[in-house]
C-alpha cells in the first residue's frame, strides 16, 4: 500500500503538505507454515535493501511467537517522501510479487512522529505531553547510567561507551520506562475534553 505525498484535507479544503516528521510503517504477514524458512530469507534480504535507501532510518524484522505464523516487518523513514521511494521502488514490488504463495494475510499500519516510538491511543492527547515525558525518561535513564556504569567503563574505547550507553537508554526507554510512564500517567497524557 503506498502512501500519497500529499492527502486531500477531509474538509474538502487543499491538499495538507507532506508530512516531514519520522514515518513508521508496521507490516504484519501471515506466513504459510510450510514457506517459513523462505520468507524469512525474503524479508532478510528486501530489509537489507530498504536499509540502503535514502531517508531509511531503520528496518527490522519481528518474528513470531509460539504457535503463531505472523511476522512483522518494521520500516522507519525520515519523512513521507523518502518512504514513498521505498514504495513505489521496483526492489519491494519484486518482493511482493515473491510473497504471493508464501504469505496467506497481510495487515498495514503507518504512524509519525515522536508516536512511532510507541503505541499511538485512538484520541491522542497534546503532543507536548508525550515530548516532556520523553525527555525525562531520557534524562532519567542517561543520569543512571552515567552515575551507576560509566565508572566502571573508564577503559573502554569512548565509541563502545557511547554504544552501550545508546543501546541501554533506547531499550530501557522503549521496553520499561515508556510502556509504565504512558500507562501510569496515561489521564495527564490524554486529558478527557469535557
Amino acid at each position: 500500500m503506498s502512501v500519497p505525498l500529499r492527502r486531500r484535507d477531509r474538509s474538502g479544503g487543499e491538499p495538507s503538505p507532506p508530512n516531514t516528521e519520522p514515518v513508521t510503517v508496521t507490516v504484519a504477514r501471515v506466513v504459510r507454515p510450510d514457506r517459513r524458512e523462505a520468507f524469512e530469507r525474503e524479508a532478510t534480504a528486501i530489509l537489507g535493501v530498504a536499509s540502503t535507501f535514502p531517508g531509511n532510518l531503520g528496518a527490522t524484522l519481528l518474528r513470531p511467537g509460539p504457535g503463531s505464523s505472523e511476522y512483522h516487518l518494521v520500516y522507519r523513514f525520515g519523512d513521507d517522501a523518502s518512504l514513498a521511494v521505498w514504495e513505489r521502488s521496483p526492489q519491494r514490488r519484486e518482493f511482493l510479487a515473491r510473497l504471493r504463495d508464501i504469505v496467506e494475510d497481510e495487515r498495514y499500519a503507518r504512524v509519525t512522529g515522536l508516536d512511532s516510538f510507541f503505541t499511538r491511543p485512538a484520541t491522542p492527547g497534546p503532543r507536548w505531553r508525550l515530548t516532556v515525558l520523553t525527555v525525562a525518561a531520557v534524562f532519567a535513564i542517561t543520569s543512571l547510567f552515567q552515575f551507576l556504569v560509566t565508572p566502571h567503563l573508564q577503559g573502554w574505547p569512548v565509541g563502545a561507551r557511547l554504544l552501550l550507553s545508546a543501546v541501554v537508554v533506547v531499550l530501557l526507554l522503549g521496553h520499561v520506562a515508556m510502556p509504565l510512564l504512558t500507562r501510569w500517567l496515561a489521564r495527564w497524557l490524554r486529558p478527557s475534553r469535557g
